[in-house]
């Protein structure tokens, strides 16, 4: 059978008892990931995650020698993942008083507690490599992981995680929503932002302990954040990012579960990580708010929308130096004007004649009156700000046309309402007034005495 029957048998739950089991104790351990996850992700204890990950194995290690030196069970799967427990929490006790350590900041005492854990437990495992006993075989795929050595009672474990990180995620969401998003009013409200804190780390290490076996101590942090991340860029709501993270962890466990039994050589873990990562490529870019494709699209109507602005607003004004406000404009006073190539004024002009803003005669164009309407608002909105920073911010009339030239197209009714009131109380007029500054045209070359400049009132 080809690796693509293989992936299609382990993604339905048909290649055997050993890989269904994989398949589904990976799929709930990316639900119990993702719930975690989001949490870690606002509180922004994501490297938190990580050092507390690592600090997983040199628990594993310690946990076999104490089993091999009383002469228990060394492979016994329960002890070892309470060492790996236990060094979890010492990592974060560790990390806690490092960030009280004056001129420590957390991010640095976070690297250096994930350095110092992790090569105690490459060390330990290196040792015990050495020890003439065939127990401590298998040992290295607590690194990167392999859930073919996941049993039914690791599943049933996961299973009971994943049930209890819902049951404390739904009952302390109120109470960790807040310390994640405004942890000072919940202390000034008289709620306990440490003990939440550490039900918070609590979770983390449970999950990275159990991870442990099937993702590795060095990828499970990817399965707590990437879900996250991903979720991230699909809501603004908390409950929602909830159960759009633990789909994504179970469908990433679940995928990456049944691609590493079709694929024996691929170690598990980072299988798993690969699908998460290209659930979050796709977030990134399809996101219909948050995605890169949606932000290039929003930046590109933007773009043109303020081009088209600028057009009208070049026209209008060059209308105005005609003795009747009539004359067809030619496009290359357009370019010279805006400082367009006569290709861009082109562009920018056919798109306004076919929104019927605008219209071409005999090689120049005019505004229709639907688009001089527009324009003249767009002036008026344009001049009354440029009277505003003149009288009320002490600018120079010849600095104040790139600033109004960037706000003009924001201005809604209530700031223009406010914008005539103030005037009008400066004495100002607040129809369309003359242009305070001189504009240069390619019909009026630069000498300011072609059009004299008012004097405004400060």
């Amino acid at each position: 059978m080809t690796a693509g029957g293989h992936f299609v048998r382990a993604l339905t739950f048909q290649g055997g008892h050993n890989t269904a089991v994989a398949t589904l104790g990976l799929a709930l351990l990316g639900v119990a990931a993702g719930v975690v996850g989001v949490y870690a992700l606002l509180r922004k204890r994501s490297l938190l995650s990580d050092a507390l990950a690592h600090a997983g194995l040199p628990g594993v290690a310690v946990a076999f020698l104490l089993a091999l030196a009383i002469g228990a069970g060394a492979r016994s799967m329960v002890a070892l993942l309470i060492g790996a427990a236990a060094f979890g929490a010492l990592a974060a006790a560790s990390v806690q008083l490092l960030a009280r350590v004056p001129r420590w900041k957390e991010d640095g005492a976070i690297a250096a507690t994930l350095g110092v854990y992790f090569a105690l437990g490459v060390v330990l495992l290196s040792f015990i490599q050495t020890l003439p006993t065939a127990e401590q075989s298998g040992l290295h795929t607590f690194i990167f992981g392999q859930a073919a050595a996941m049993s039914a009672a690791d599943a049933w474990r996961i299973a009971g995680a994943c049930a209890l990180v819902a049951v404390v995620a739904l009952a302390a969401q109120k109470e960790m929503r807040l310390v994640c998003f405004d942890p000072a009013f919940a202390r000034a409200i008289g709620w306990s932002a440490g003990a939440i804190d550490a039900l918070m780390l609590a979770l983390i290490v449970l999950v990275s302990v159990l991870g442990m076996q099937s993702v590795g101590a060095l990828l499970i942090v990817a399965l707590l954040i990437i879900p996250a991340a991903s979720a991230r860029c699909w809501t603004d709501r908390a409950g929602v990012m909830l159960l759009v993270a633990a789909s994504i962890g179970a469908a990433s466990g679940w995928i990456g579960g049944a691609l590493s039994a079709s694929l024996p050589a691929m170690p598990t873990g980072p299988v798993v990580v690969c699908v998460a990562a290209a659930c979050f490529i796709v977030s990134i870019v399809l996101a219909p708010r948050r995605g890169a494709l949606a932000h290039a699209l929003r930046r590109r109507r933007t773009n043109a929308a303020v081009a088209r602005d600028h057009l009208y607003r070049a026209i209008y004004e060059l209308e105005e130096r005609t003795p009747t406000r009539a004359q067809p404009i030619p496009i290359e006073h357009l370019s010279a004007m805006r400082a367009w190539s006569p290709r861009h004024a082109r562009r920018i002009l056919n798109r306004a004649v076919r929104r019927g803003d605008a219209q071409r005669i005999n090689g120049a164009c005019a505004l229709t009156d639907q688009g001089r309407a527009h324009a003249a608002r767009l002036v008026r909105n344009h001049r009354l700000w440029e009277m505003y920073l003149i009288t009320h911010a002490d600018l120079a009339p010849g600095h104040v046309d790139r600033v109004a030239d960037e706000v003009e197209h924001v201005l809604d009714q209530e700031l223009v309402a406010r914008l005539e009131a103030q005037l009008a109380r400066d004495g100002l007029p607040t129809d369309t007034p003359q242009s305070p500054h001189h504009i240069q045209t390619p019909t009026t070359p630069s000498s300011p005495t072609s059009r004299s400049s008012p004097t405004y009132p400060t």
